[in-house]
């Protein structure tokens, strides 16, 4: 059985997409456009650089060893230093202008350093069906400094091989890269719902060791009769005090945590061809169909047979 964020990262269909492996020299500034569904990341293997995401007032200094992850697929600016800002350029146009094929290591920049900058940059995408709290309420940016160092020997590690697998030439080093960089979401968001800051943005249950039981509990059958009573037993605390923990760091109810996670397997069930509606209800825990449908029109908007054509069509193009 998986634990409670392999659950909800494995159901939204999670898949790691490495980018490239920089070596950009001064001056040299990038502008990623904005992409729908996707989490980005940029992890400093050498030298450092300056980061804007849309929206956010804050510039941030990624220095070597960090980690900044864009969890949201917004809009954002690279670039060397203040003063070379006006360097920032499209990414198809750095692209276009360096030459670089897909393969390799994107060379890009001027000659004013001999010290480069070494990004590893990639992306996590997610199924655009797909939905939960733990995504949707994570912050414009998450910046972990010195990450290798703060999640440990093995994620230093891990990096360090991605840093030199990801264009190289070796047999098999980019598969490897990529793979190895599947774990690096799961290993930032688990970072993040553990720190302080997590309470700012609803997520600091996932972490609480009582409600973590709970909600681990109900990931591992989220068919079953599950009640605010039942949860709370789960997590070892009295109904009153599980409601009321429960919706002062989480920011809902526990039984609309519990409708919202059905209605996203149900999701998954009504996306196979082969799956009626009262499989997608039976999965979801529900007996009826009738009753299945009622909430699932009401948490999407949309009942099982409209979801399910809506979901045909945008496969079929």
């Amino acid at each position: 059985m998986l634990d409670l964020l392999s659950d909800i990262l494995t159901k939204l269909s999670v898949r790691g997409t490495l980018y490239f492996r920089t070596s950009l020299t001064t001056p040299w500034g990038i502008e990623v456009p904005k992409f729908e569904n996707v989490a980005r990341f940029h992890f400093a293997h050498r030298g450092n650089c300056l980061i804007e995401v849309e929206g956010c007032e804050k510039v941030v200094a990624l220095e070597q060893g960090d980690l900044l992850i864009i969890p949201h697929g917004s809009s954002h600016k690279l670039y060397c230093a203040p003063e070379t800002r006006h360097a920032v350029l499209p990414l198809d146009t750095v692209i276009e202008r360096s030459g670089y094929t897909g393969t390799g290591v994107l060379v890009y920049g001027g000659d004013e350093d001999d010290r480069d900058t070494q990004l590893i940059c990639g992306h996590f995408s997610f199924d655009p069906q797909a939905k939960h709290v733990l995504l949707e309420r994570l912050p414009p940016f998450i910046h972990l400094r010195n990450y290798g160092e703060t999640a440990g020997r093995w994620m230093e590690a891990t990096l360090r091989i991605i840093g030199d697998e990801a264009g190289g030439h070796r047999l098999g080093g980019d598969l490897i890269a990529l793979k190895m960089s599947e774990v690096i979401l799961a290993q930032a968001i688990r970072t993040f719902v553990e720190s302080d800051e997590s309470s700012r943005w609803g997520l600091n249950g996932f972490s609480d060791r009582y409600l973590a039981r709970a909600l681990d509990a109900f990931h591992k059958d989220p068919s079953a009769s599950w009640t605010v009573e039942t949860m709370a037993r789960c997590a070892g605390m009295s109904r009153t005090s599980f409601a009321v923990q429960f919706h002062k760091k989480m920011a809902m109810s526990p039984m609309h945590y519990v409708s919202a996670w059905r209605m996203e397997i149900a999701k998954r069930c009504l996306a196979d061809p082969s799956s009626s509606i009262s499989d997608a209800a039976e999965c979801a825990g529900y007996a009826s169909d009738s009753a299945f449908t009622r909430v699932f029109k009401k948490e999407t908007g949309l009942s099982p047979t409209s979801f399910r054509k809506q979901f045909a069509s945008s496969a079929a193009s």
